[in-house]
């Protein structure tokens, strides 16, 4: 099992545009099309299961929330951060 991050350790190691909420980190990206959200939220699945960690992925209008904790750990681990990472360079 991955070790949970102290909170210190999150703060630190949280990339640009994530943000903690509870015992999960969030981002919302947004985009100029739907269908650009939609092709963005196809990759980050892609991206997942190539990490094997998968995300909560949201859908909206031009936006796409993608929520990351690792259930095992019961919180936040470097898995969440390693795959937020991921998915800011898709983004």
């Amino acid at each position: 099992m991955t070790s949970l991050l102290s909170d210190n350790e999150i703060a630190a190691q949280l990339p640009d545009g994530w943000e903690r909420d509870g015992e999960e980190i969030v981002r919302t990206y947004e985009f100029d099309a739907y269908l650009d959200g939609i092709g963005f939220a196809a990759g980050a699945g892609g991206l997942a299961e190539h990490h094997w960690h998968h995300p909560e992925i949201r859908i909206g209008w031009c936006e796409v929330e993608v929520r990351l904790t690792t259930h095992d750990a019961g919180g936040i681990t470097e898995k969440d951060i390693d795959l937020a990472e991921a998915l800011n360079d898709i983004n």
